[in-house]
């Protein structure tokens, strides 16, 4: 069903009982500036909420389609970690096993007893490089990455103290399955996860789905915006060492390509392998995948995770001061959680799940058997940004 709202048509189902969502959906085109998005929700597994509208192009020529997809960055992240959990359930790993016992060259620069669990948990002291890596090897050499990322000395005491592994996390997840399985990761969560559970989720993909991608639209820059929020990255990098100097190489080291084939939107960046950063799906299947999650572990007879393995990923591993991002983070293994009055996932407790840039979002409520999930493709505030916070509202006050 179809409906006119504002400048943006509303497709797809809504259950009468969470119509509150699909009215907040609408204000969001109508009133705070969505492009295109889509929401989703599962109560119980079963879909309640598969609404989408909008556009695919800044230029609004290309509607946004049921079987749209787009960039949901660093909830890479998470779909990382249940790829690398899977292997836990399996025995083909631990997570308080040494890494270097799986990838026996990260042993070097002090890190031969550093355990899996600090790569997932954001605690192993590794969200950089130091030393200068080529023009767009985050996109370009996934041999390159991890051995510089072997090579690393942590840039703090693992284990004492947390921070956010933006650009690495999917790296160093991910070449841990490589050594464990003999496989890439792109192609686990293709062929393990998302094709059983019948969703789109994509660590790097061919020019067969660019019709149905949706563009990045990034505003102008705001200079002092982000001068306020990421204060460290308008230092010279020359003038400062430790975690200083990390917490600026974590967006700048490797730095883009000259002729900008890897910016976002190119076939370069939707082809390359980067899994904490370039994963494309969309709202539908990340409440699936979620939802299953918030069921413990399965839907529809389909295993994500046992039980036992989800009731350990949501358990907190990491609190207080992020020692990159400045500011209060809360995790469990690969997964975000709750942090109530700062970046709340709904008003229960055992919430889990993680944010993407600029507004989207895929959870797990366990308490409410809820997976649910907002994408979009108009940046916008990566810490509760009221286009997400609108729509969790109103799913709340519905149940």
């Amino acid at each position: 069903m179809a409906t006119p709202s504002g400048t943006a048509e509303i497709n797809g189902h809504c259950d009468d009982r969470f119509a509150a969502v699909r009215r907040e959906f609408e204000r969001n085109f109508a009133e705070r500036d969505d492009l295109g998005a889509a929401v989703a929700i599962t109560l119980d597994g079963a879909p309640v909420v598969d609404l989408w509208a909008g556009w695919l192009d800044a230029e609004r020529t290309r509607p946004w389609t049921r079987d749209a997809i787009v960039d949901v960055w660093s909830v890479g992240k998470a779909v990382t970690a249940i790829a690398a959990l899977r292997l836990v359930d399996r025995g083909l790993v631990e997570l308080d096993r040494p890494v270097a016992e799986y990838w026996p060259e990260f042993a070097q620069a002090g890190k031969a007893t550093l355990p899996l669990r600090y790569l997932l948990s954001h605690e192993a002291g590794l969200p950089a490089v130091r030393r200068p890596l080529p023009p767009g090897a985050n996109l370009l050499s996934w041999e390159t990455m991890t051995a510089a990322l072997a090579a690393q000395e942590p840039w703090w005491t693992p284990g004492r103290g947390h921070g956010y592994h933006a650009n690495t996390f999917g790296f160093l997840a991910g070449e841990v399955l490589r050594r464990a399985t003999g496989r890439r990761l792109r192609d686990v969560v293709l062929d393990e996860i998302a094709r059983p559970l019948g969703i789109d989720f994509f660590i790097g993909f061919g020019p067969e789905h660019d019709a149905r991608t949706a563009d990045w639209v990034q505003p102008p820059p705001d200079r002092e915006a982000e001068a306020a929020r990421l204060p460290w990255l308008q230092k010279d990098p020359a003038t400062v060492d430790g975690v200083e100097l990390a917490r600026i190489l974590a967006y700048r080291n490797p730095p883009p390509l000259p002729d900008g084939r890897g910016g976002v939107n190119t076939r370069l960046w939707r082809a390359a392998e980067y899994p904490s950063t370039n994963p494309h799906s969309n709202a539908r299947s990340l409440a699936r995948l979620f939802g299953a999650l918030a069921c413990g572990g399965s839907v529809d007879g389909v295993s994500v995770l046992s039980p036992g393995m989800v009731e350990q990923a949501r358990e907190e591993q990491a609190s207080g001061e992020d020692l990159v991002l400045g500011r209060p983070t809360r995790f469990g293994l690969g997964f975000q959680l709750t942090i109530p009055g700062v970046r709340p996932l709904g008003p229960h407790p055992q919430s889990f799940g993680h944010y993407g840039n600029g507004a989207l979002l895929g959870y797990a409520d366990p308490t409410e058997r809820i997976g649910f999930s907002y994408v979009c493709n108009r940046a916008g505030r990566s810490w509760r940004d009221p286009r997400n916070i609108a729509l969790i509202d109103a799913m709340y006050a519905a149940l």
